[in-house]
């Protein structure tokens, strides 16, 4: 397994701060409010990025056309959720890096019709910038932000840089 990103001390603590906008509240509000954000930007794709967030999504019948998940919440072993998808793909992504088996498999799903559950032995939270990366313009990526809430990112052309540079300050092999 080649891996072709790896995180750097500085960029961890870089990316303890949310990319797009965080919501926080109960799990009736948040899911409330990304509700009326989906209804209202009718986003390409919807993709979600942890545990939780696709769990609580897909509770409240908010469909993610991707799910990119870890059986882990807080870095703990959790039961594997139930939410269901076309295809389930199985990739390893150790923490702190980005694979290329993960970048191609989010890439695939993302260019796939089908919703597809990618469930990733390691760690799934670099994926985010993946997702960011390769959704058409107007599509929404969440990812659960720790203790905090759920952070909604829109792929503009601007957050598609933003997300490039970052991933440029990574080292890789």
């Amino acid at each position: 397994m080649i891996s072709i990103y790896h995180l750097t001390p500085q960029l961890r603590r870089n990316l303890k701060k949310p990319l797009g906008i965080l919501f926080c509240g109960s799990l009736e509000e948040t899911v409330s409010i990304l509700g009326t954000l989906i209804e209202k930007e009718k986003p390409a794709k919807i993709v979600t990025v942890g545990d939780r967030v696709s769990q609580d999504l897909t509770d409240q019948s908010l469909l993610p056309d991707v799910l990119i998940i870890d059986n882990k919440v807080m870095r703990k072993e959790i039961t594997p959720i139930s939410a269901t998808a076309d295809r389930v793909v199985y990739v390893k992504n150790p923490p702190g890096t980005i694979t290329y088996e993960a970048w191609f498999a989010v890439e695939k799903a993302i260019e796939d019709s089908q919703r597809t559950k990618i469930v990733v032995d390691g760690e799934e939270d670099l994926l985010a910038l993946v997702a960011i990366l390769t959704v058409p313009e107007n599509s929404l990526v969440l990812y659960g932000q720790p203790r905090r809430g759920v952070v909604v990112v829109k792929a503009t052309a601007e957050m598609k840089q933003q997300v490039r540079e970052i991933v440029d300050t990574m080292e890789s092999d």
